[in-house]
């Protein structure tokens, strides 16, 4: 990975971020994160 692109990658989810919080009061990444954590938990059982 190249330079540019992790620093166009990491614009792109700090924007996203910043979007949710104004528009949606953290609330898509919350779930994001919930769902995240339902998915790790998941993975760990078939270990």
């Amino acid at each position: 990975m190249t330079n540019t692109l992790s620093v166009a990658l990491a614009a792109i989810i700090i924007g996203l971020l910043v979007a949710d919080w104004q528009m949606a009061d953290w609330a898509n990444s919350l779930f994001l994160a919930r769902k995240f954590a339902e998915l790790l938990e998941w993975v760990a059982f078939w270990r």
